[in-house]
Order: C-alpha cells, then sequence, then structure tokens
C-alpha cells in the first residue's frame, strides 16, 4: 500500500494541471518534505535566453504544496518569497527539496532548495502555509 504522503499527492497532482504542464517528475514525498525535478523548455524562457522566475518559483511552489499537505490536513501558502541566485535556461534540469522548519496546528513553515544538475543553487524559497481543519480524503 503506497504512503499517506504519496496518496496524498496522487490526489493534489490529479487536478493540477500547472505542474503538469510544468512536466514536474516526483521523485520523493514523505511527511513534511518532497523532492520534485523537472526540465527548463524553451516556451519557459524569456527575451533573455533564460527561464522567467516564474518557472523556478512555480516548481518550488508546487513542492511546498505538497510536502505541508503531506501530513494528511489541507495546508495553503499565506506568504512565499525567492531569492534567485543562478539563471536557468532551455535543457537544465532542475530539482526542488522541501523541508519543513516548523509545523504547528495552524502554521507550517518550509524552505526549498531549487537545484540545477551540478546540485548548485539556483534559487532559494521560503514559504509559510495555513493549515485548515480539513482533511484530506485517501481511502
Amino acid at each position: 500500500m503506497k504512503k499517506k504522503a504519496t496518496r496524498i499527492v496522487d490526489q493534489m497532482m490529479e487536478k493540477d494541471f500547472f505542474s503538469q504542464w510544468l512536466g514536474i517528475e516526483r521523485m520523493e514525498e514523505r511527511a513534511g518534505y518532497c523532492l520534485l525535478k523537472m526540465v527548463i523548455r524553451e516556451e519557459m524562457c524569456n527575451g533573455f535566453g533564460i527561464a522567467h522566475g516564474g518557472i523556478a518559483y512555480s516548481l518550488a511552489d508546487s513542492a511546498l504544496a505538497f510536502a505541508s499537505n503531506s501530513h494528511g490536513k489541507q495546508a495553503v501558502s499565506i506568504e512565499t518569497s525567492i531569492s534567485h541566485i543562478k539563471p536557468l535556461k532551455k535543457g537544465d534540469n532542475i530539482i526542488a527539496i522541501a523541508e519543513e522548519m516548523s509545523c504547528s496546528s495552524r502554521v507550517g513553515n518550509y524552505l526549498v532548495r531549487v537545484e540545477n544538475e551540478n546540485q548548485e543553487l539556483v534559487a532559494l524559497f521560503n514559504g509559510v502555509v495555513f493549515r485548515k481543519d480539513i482533511n484530506w480524503n485517501i481511502e
């Protein structure tokens, strides 16, 4: 039987058409943690020939969503920020690693590292989520 976190992310991904469009590949999910992978495509690049900042942000945001919901309680972001450290270009393979820093009954704090294929930090994302009183139905 699949882990609870995997069943929750399965349910989330089923209707998450934006994450599907990004081409996200799920590598690992567990309570408070998520590792995602994707490739930068040409249509994700801006006029400078580098990935639009929203692409790394979106990958990190998806990792935040999956990590923060993985405990079984529905969670939504209430504050996020990103620092772009290195540019990304077409063909780059990137990963997002979301890790829970703290979690209470109402609020969770997460740090998401976005790295390139050389394990170099390309962006650092911080996210705060509100944890609702609604549980995921994962029977």
